[in-house]
């Protein structure tokens, strides 16, 4: 009795694929395990061994046992991400608060010279508007009745900046409503003397501010000229949306004025071309120019920005594990996605924040596929057991996916996984062009994280992998699409009123986030169209003949990112106006769209093939009791 196994080394995951021979051939196990270390080098060898011992622990053999293990030809890929922002929040005579309570006091709009409640109302002339700072050391009952005193006394006072969660109940005490702003931690930064300007919109109207966040409203109440007012656009442009806003105009110098390139980017192609492009031109210009220049031999960042460190930190990375020279290791390929990110504001009190246009980018760091040897050879001395490497890996994905019910000879494959998105397209001829670009799943969840302003990477994955819903009632939530769920049983009090996952095994996990369940699902499904649909496209014309998408007829969808409850559907709806079918694949009718790499392996093998014929040897298009590998989850 023999076994042999294939191995697909990927850049997340690491699939088993066993195979037995026992008078005719047959896939008996697969398995899946964390891919250790970058993908293509010797780190890889753990997660290689525990993989294995998980496919030979279900057919009760040891590991021992295996006795050939066919290795995939992966080439070490790194993809980079990062984000560059194209605006710059550059505040030179303004320091904003811009803070937006959730419980703000009174309504209107107030200027004035900022003065603290503990001053002498004395020294306040009759002529001079007032904006009152409130710390947190003066009791609200106490802020109030001291209003009143200034008020009575003549005192013009045109609104309040509190530090405590009082505004409403400064408001209910004072004789005359004005706009009152609260919560705002940093009370003492806020410059005394200055003149300032508090809006608050009116309650129950639905409203928001809007003299503070017009550029021309802040240039009225501060008498600013044409350079200021440009200067002030990122503070009125933070403040939309707001229901409450305070600025403040500061003497000029006391916020410094900074500045860092977005950078550019230089793109070579192989035939020696080259051209730089701006990040700040924006994405759709960044790809034009990458298409244009297809195939890409390098693509470098600007020294000094933040771009060119990015790109120099993924060429060091990859010099570190495979101790090539960096001159020896380029940059394939990128992708750019526009989006938007919150930026910190330059003279911000409160922790403000701007939402800035930004350039997402991902980069794709390949080198030889020199390492793979030094696996096998690793693997072999650990096990004692023949390693070979058995072909290249968008060969056996192929292989692999011939045996999904229904497709033939030609077709192409999409493998979508966390770090890079494959394609490779088999003529009728049996003839095989890949293709390797940079974005996938992990570009994905920064998007997410950073369009909804998380720090949490892992809470960015599950929203990218999960729908969401809002707990209304102790019996009811409320789906995406706004139907409604009504439960037989009270959900826990903690996730009562709030967003919640709802991961596979119908548990509802509560999240934090100041969001809108319809604000969550609209910035995850526009993440993955910009990613995984741009990418399709992408993939499917540079592997196309005609470098049309148009020309390809059967698209079979398979890797990690396959399994995901939407993207498969959103790149099926996006190529149904060419015409062609696509869909996830179902390696060997059992296991999905995993499993195709290590499944091409197995049958190649067994098939005796120098060279891929597009055919699967008989019997084995199909495996015998393999339902595993939907089971198996990352340890």
């Amino acid at each position: 009795m023999e076994y042999i196994a294939g191995v697909d080394i990927g850049n997340s995951s690491t699939e088993v694929a066993l195979v037995r021979n026992d008078d005719g051939y047959e896939f008996v196990a697969t398995s899946l395990f964390r891919t250790t270390g970058l993908k293509g080098t010797v780190k890889n060898v753990p997660g290689v061994v525990n993989a294995l011992e998980r496919a030979a622990e279900k057919v009760e053999i040891s590991v021992d046992d295996i006795d050939r293990i066919l290795l995939n030809e992966a080439a070490p890929v790194i993809g980079d991400v990062a984000m560059e922002t194209i605006t710059e929040t550059v505040i030179t005579e303004s320091t904003m608060i811009g803070h937006d309570p959730s419980t703000p006091g009174g309504a209107g709009l107030g200027t004035g010279t900022v003065v603290d409640i503990t001053a002498d109302c004395d020294t306040i002339t009759d002529e001079t508007s007032v904006i009152v700072v409130v710390p947190s050391a003066v009791d609200f009952a106490d802020a109030a009745a001291i209003i009143n005193e200034w008020l009575e006394s003549g005192t013009d006072i045109q609104g309040a900046i509190v530090q405590k969660d009082d505004a409403v109940l400064i408001n209910n005490r004072i004789d005359r409503e004005i706009p009152i702003v609260d919560e705002v931690s940093k009370i003492e930064e806020v410059p005394r003397g200055q003149p300032a300007a508090v809006e608050v919109a009116s309650k129950g109207s639905g409203q928001t501010i809007d003299q503070l966040s017009n550029p021309y409203g802040l240039a009225t109440l501060f008498d600013l000229s044409a350079e200021e007012t440009q200067k002030i656009i990122p503070v009125s442009r933070a403040l939309v949306g707001n229901k409450s806003a305070v600025v403040i105009k500061t003497p000029a110098g006391d916020v410094e004025e900074r500045t860092i390139p977005a950078g550019s980017v230089t793109v070579i192609s192989q035939h020696g071309n080259s051209v730089s492009i701006d990040i700040d031109r924006g994405a759709d210009e960044i790809m034009a120019q990458v298409e244009d220049l297809w195939p890409i031999a390098d693509i470098q960042g600007e020294r000094g920005s933040n771009i060119g460190g990015m790109l120099s930190r993924a060429r060091e990375q990859m010099g570190e594990v495979t101790g090539q020279e960096l001159s020896e290791i380029n940059i394939r390929d990128i992708m750019a996605v526009d989006t938007l990110v919150p930026q910190a504001v330059e003279g911000s009190v409160a922790s403000e924040h701007s939402m800035e246009t930004a350039v997402g980018l991902a980069a794709m760091v390949k080198t030889s596929e020199l390492p793979m040897q030094q696996i096998a050879d690793e693997v072999e001395n650990r096990l004692g057991t023949t390693v070979h490497i058995q072909g290249i890996e968008a060969n056996m994905a192929v292989l692999g996916s011939l045996t999904t019910p229904g497709t033939d000879v030609p077709f192409a494959i999409l493998d979508m996984g966390g770090g890079s998105t494959d394609a490779a397209y088999i003529n009728p001829d049996n003839e095989i062009s890949s293709i390797h670009l940079a974005g996938a799943g992990d570009m994905v969840t920064m998007l997410i994280a950073s369009e909804l302003g998380l720090d949490d990477w892992e809470l960015a994955e599950g929203l990218k992998k999960h729908p969401v819903a809002k707990v209304e009632t102790l019996f009811s939530i409320r789906h995406e699409d706004g139907t409604v769920t009504f439960l037989d049983e009270a959900v826990d009090s903690e996730t009562f009123g709030r967003i919640v996952l709802l991961r596979d095994d119908d548990d509802m996990e509560p999240v934090s986030i100041d969001e809108s369940v319809e604000k969550v699902r609209r910035t995850r499904r526009q993440a993955k169209e910009r990613v995984f649909v741009a990418n399709a496209k992408r993939a499917l014309r540079q592997t196309s003949p005609t470098e049309s998408v148009r020309y390809h007829s059967f698209v079979v969808m398979v890797g990690r990112s396959a399994l995901d409850f939407e993207i498969p559907e959103m790149i099926s709806d996006a190529l149904a106006e060419y015409g062609i079918v696509c869909g996830r694949g179902n390696i060997r009718s059992t296991t999905g769209p995993r499993n195709a790499v290590a499944t091409g392996l197995c049958l190649s093998y067994v098939g005796d093939q120098t060279s891929l014929d597009g055919t699967v040897p008989d019997g084995l298009a199909k495996s015998v009791g393999v339902a595993e590998l939907a089971s198996d989850t990352h340890p």
